[in-house]
């Protein structure tokens, strides 16, 4: 079985020495290789989650790479958690300058069988955790006159299939929201962006492909070779090339692009 490559060994750059990135989700999959990349780039990282083994060792990592970083135990379905995490993260390096809302579930049901129970969930974590960070992270951001976030939303944002109501939409709100931050930060010269993965090689995907796959009578990794031969480029992505989006999106070479939603997907969603 495919294991997920959660750094590029390549990385040479150094653009974020000395800024402060703030990684919701950072236990595992996107989250933890975007808060990799930024140590790998010289920032200092704080490591957010609700899975305090999976993140502290995500943080150690981090350290190894030569920066500070911790792990705040955060459940971003909790407003006071969020804003707490945050004042601990500005009380340790006097602020934040880039923020990534990668923390996200996957269910996935047949309409008439999505509980209400399990559509609040899906909406409270993946759409309602992210404006939680949004906010909190906002008047950092405003006190630098600068900095960047980045969502981590879905091509399910901008497409669907069967199954999906509840992910899908919260998703699609992700791109809502992310434009609606992006046109009130502006006037400080804050990003907004939202990244909208492919299939990529995390946990998540293997728990979808266990589910779906099981639905169509199809084991975990033939669900998987299906799904990478649905793109152009024929393959699964790995967790680090999602993580170099959001490095870009909040890199210098990005100060004017704002308010967009990125497919970062093999070509499965070309707009």
């Amino acid at each position: 079985m495919l294991e997920p490559v959660m750094m590029r060994p390549d990385v040479g750059a150094r653009r974020f020495v000395e800024k402060v990135a703030v990684i919701t989700g950072a236990a595992g999959g996107i989250g933890g290789a975007c808060a990799l990349r930024f140590a790998q780039e010289g920032a200092n990282v704080a490591c957010l989650d609700i899975e305090a083994a999976g993140n502290e060792a995500i943080a150690a990592q981090c350290r190894g790479l030569g920066v500070d970083a911790i792990a705040l135990p955060c459940d971003v379905r909790v407003a006071e958690q969020v804003d707490a995490a945050f004042a601990q993260v500005a009380a340790r390096w006097g602020g934040v300058d880039i923020v990534v809302a990668a923390a996200g579930i996957y269910t996935g049901s047949p309409l008439e069988e999505v509980s209400a129970a399990q559509w609040a969930d899906t909406l409270q974590t993946n759409l309602t955790g992210a404006f939680y960070t949004n906010r909190a992270a906002a008047p950092y951001l405003r006190r630098r006159k600068g900095g960047s976030i980045v969502n981590i939303s879905s091509m399910a944002g901008k497409t669907s299939w069967p199954a999906t109501a509840e992910y899908s939409a919260s998703k699609s709100g992700l791109i809502g929201l992310t434009r609606s931050v992006a046109m009130e930060l502006a006037p400080y010269g804050v990003t907004v962006n939202a990244i909208c993965p492919g299939n990529t090689l995390t946990a998540m995907v293997r728990q979808v492909a266990a589910i779906v796959g099981g639905r169509e009578g199809l084991s975990p990794e033939e669900w998987l070779a299906m799904r990478a031969q649905d793109c152009p480029l024929g393959r699964i992505a790995q967790p680090w090339e999602i993580a170099g989006v959001a490095a870009f999106l909040a890199s210098d070479d990005a100060r004017y692009l704002t308010g967009q939603a990125i497919e970062v997907d093999g070509g499965m969603v070309m707009a």
